[in-house]
């Protein structure tokens, strides 16, 4: 293929995934690049900012083989790269086609991407095999031998700040030998698109033109999190999806509006109070810094739609009419 026609197959694919991921036009563009130059990645950015939707598509649209491998305490390199059956073993002995190739072995030989989430949260001696994979581009698995990679094999992993709970810090030999994308969070424009993507989807005819501009306020209260200096950690764009959800649900139960002060507090304590982290030696709950957000951005709430003021440091469960 010539370089004209391999840079507009690599342009024609950055438009299809411009049509599936909100935004991030430069990562996917950091992305592609570094894929096709047969490059391994690691995208790194707090919870919700499109990471494994980014590799994702980018894997749908190239049309490249993808295993998927969620990162935690619990992957072992066995469990990584594969076993032998035991069940077989007993029978045949240790025969090649007893083998059970793990999510590792399977790209390796397919030639396919592996995609390893939270890539933090993976044991020292799993990260470790996952080294010499990346140097070498072959496996050495006792009783059963060398496994090469074939071509199109790449690691492609995404992961949260290192401080997250959980978590440990990437070695340098790993990042040596990695190509680092940074992401934080989508812009104001981005978020509030997002949001109305998710929700006038998941819920079509639902969602009115008064309500567009109290999603709007929402996507507002979320951001907010993240810069209060109670908060250690934020809500991700997620909490706005689930605050529009609950409400539209929570006032089809309580015959009110979405947009209703005590309807949508309650959706805010319920989609919010879980996904922020206070900081340490605060002396406020969660719950209380939620209400204080959500009346900077939609004034004070009322009980029941009268003059009294309400106070909801947890979901009141009350029926509001309109």
């Amino acid at each position: 293929m010539s370089d004209t026609a391999a840079s507009a197959d690599l342009r024609a694919l950055l438009d299809r995934l411009r049509a599936g991921v909100v935004g991030r036009v430069r990562e996917i563009e950091l992305a592609i690049a570094a894929i096709d130059a047969n490059r391994h990645i690691l995208i790194e950015g707090p919870p919700g900012t499109g990471k494994s939707t980014l590799l994702r598509g980018v894997a749908r649209e190239m049309d490249i083989g993808f295993e998927f491998v969620e990162g935690n305490a619990e992957l072992t390199p066995a469990r990584l790269v594969g076993h032998f059956d035991p069940a077989r073993v007993l029978s045949e002995g240790y025969d090649p086609d007893v083998f059970v190739a793990g999510p590792l072995a399977a790209a390796l030989q397919d030639g396919s991407l592996l995609y390893i989430e939270e890539l933090n949260r993976v044991p020292e001696e799993t990260l470790n095999v996952l080294i010499t994979v990346m140097s070498e581009r072959e496996l050495n698995v006792p009783r059963l031998g060398r496994i090469e990679a074939a071509p199109g094999f790449r690691l492609v992993s995404a992961m949260n700040p290192f401080d997250a709970v959980g978590t440990a810090r990437i070695s340098s030999a790993v990042y040596d030998r990695v190509c680092r994308i940074s992401v934080d969070y989508q812009s104001l424009g981005d978020e509030a698109m997002i949001v109305r993507k998710e929700t006038v989807t998941a819920a079509p005819g639902q969602l009115n033109d008064v309500d567009a501009a109290w999603r709007d306020g929402v996507v507002a209260l979320v951001r907010s999190t993240r810069e209060h200096p109670d908060l250690r950690i934020g809500s991700s764009v997620r909490g706005a999806i689930d605050m529009v959800m609950v409400a539209n649900s929570l006032s089809a139960i309580r015959n009110a509006e979405p947009h209703t002060p005590s309807v949508s507090l309650d959706a805010a304590l319920v989609a919010l109070s879980g996904r922020v982290r206070l900081r340490e030696g605060a002396s406020r709950s969660a719950e209380d810094v939620i209400r204080e957000l959500w009346e900077a951005v939609f004034g004070r709430s009322t009980s029941d739609g009268g003059d009294g003021e309400g106070k909801a440091g947890a979901p009141t469960g009350g029926t509001t009419s309109s």
